[in-house]
């Protein structure tokens, strides 16, 4: 099968739903098809081959965060190239009402299409005002797929219909097993010790690193040797800045880590912990996390209970309750088979995630997609 895949942020830049495309590129390469990624980049950016640049990209604020998107007559016209080139059986666009390329390529598409919405968002002012320009897009559109419950719910509430609920994947074989950093965890012994893990944009409030940095210094002062290792873009500077001075050894920062190095760092943690307070539809750092053996925290936040099971693979505390995060840290960080065990179940959940797995469910959309257009183009007037 000729598939083309559509991401709207940006390449240059990590995130979520650019992880998501190209696992789920790989997956359905590794199946035996041929697979092609329009993103916004830059012509001279290093990309995977299957990835063809859109163009470069600008800041735009979305959903809590600020994308990196690509619009305009440029985009446009690459986009067409693209499409025509390709000659997809299927085509499939991530956020399509993000004004970047996915918007683009669903109003030139000529055949059929598939959907992915990433967002959850339970009320939106800006869904409502749109509606009458959503709804030429949803016409274009064969089928539907969410990542999450709470992202389907979008559909069902702002969008007039429902979708297909597959969540994000994790590539299992690239975190299991891997070597940790040098040094890393180090000792953890009841009552000293212990290392924990964030991996994200500690600058962005829905991120919710204040409150992991909040118990981290409260737990630090009663736990000697206790550290901090923090992955991800932003200052040194500011992120020590808010750590006070005699703690600051405790904490090391690495910056942006690339995916392998990704995998290590979370093989380096004695606890991942995901203090976010909001945004979330999912939480793929959890089955990152989960797939390379980490024991994970994370907020009780209904996406994070989705994927942990209910607490059975992994340790939830009430959302922004630094004192209650310190308490569960410091009790899993002094009871080592209970990380174990929680470990453990949490592979066993991420197995199920694993992107063949999850591959496989996305091409059954693929499927009912083509055969529901039988191959006919659809809207020729929005085609252009």
């Amino acid at each position: 099968m000729r598939i083309g895949i559509v991401c709207p942020y940006s390449f240059d830049v990590p995130g979520g739903v650019q992880n998501h495309v190209m696992d789920l590129a790989e997956a359905l390469i590794g199946l035996g098809h041929e697979v092609s990624v329009l993103a916004p980049a830059d012509d001279d950016s290093p990309l995977p081959p299957y990835v063809v640049p859109a163009g470069r990209s600008v800041p735009f604020p979305y959903n809590g965060s600020v994308a990196r998107i690509t619009f305009g007559p440029v985009s446009t016209a690459r986009v067409r190239r693209w499409l025509a080139r390709g000659e997809f059986d299927i085509l499939h666009v991530h956020e399509p009402f993000v004004l970047s390329v996915s918007l683009l390529a669903v109003l030139s598409a000529r055949g059929p299409v598939v959907a992915t919405f990433h967002t959850a968002m339970t009320r939106s002012r800006a869904l409502a005002a749109a509606q009458g320009m959503l709804q030429l897009v949803l016409e274009r559109i064969t089928a539907r797929i969410a990542v999450s419950e709470l992202a389907r719910k979008v559909q069902v509430e702002h969008l007039g219909g429902g979708a297909v609920e597959i969540p994000n994947g994790v590539a299992v074989a690239k975190f299991a097993g891997v070597e940790p950093l040098p040094g890393w965890p180090g000792p953890c012994a009841v009552g000293s010790g212990g290392t924990l893990g964030f991996l994200g944009r500690f600058t962005e409030p829905r991120k919710g690193f204040p409150v992991l940095r909040d118990a981290f210094v409260s737990l630090a002062r009663r736990r000697p040797g206790l550290r901090l290792l923090v992955a991800g873009p932003g200052d040194a500077d500011e992120l020590l800045g808010e750590i006070p001075a005699d703690l600051r050894d405790q904490v090391v920062f690495l910056g942006l880590v690339s995916e392998p190095d990704k995998a290590r760092m979370l093989r380096s943690v004695d606890l991942y912990v995901a203090p976010n307070i909001g945004g979330e539809s999912f939480g793929m750092i959890l089955t990152e996390a989960m797939a390379a053996g980490a024991a994970v925290v994370a907020s009780d936040l209904d996406a994070f209970r989705r994927v942990l099971d209910g607490g059975r693979a992994g340790r939830l505390f009430p959302t922004g309750d630094a004192d209650a995060l310190a308490d569960a840290m410091a009790e899993l960080l002094d009871d080592p088979d209970r990380r174990a065990a929680l470990a453990a179940c949490a592979q066993q959940v991420a197995a199920t995630f694993d992107w063949p797995v999850v591959a496989r469910r996305v091409l059954e959309v693929y499927a009912t997609a083509i055969e529901a257009t039988d191959g006919r183009v659809m809207h020729e007037e929005w085609a252009g």
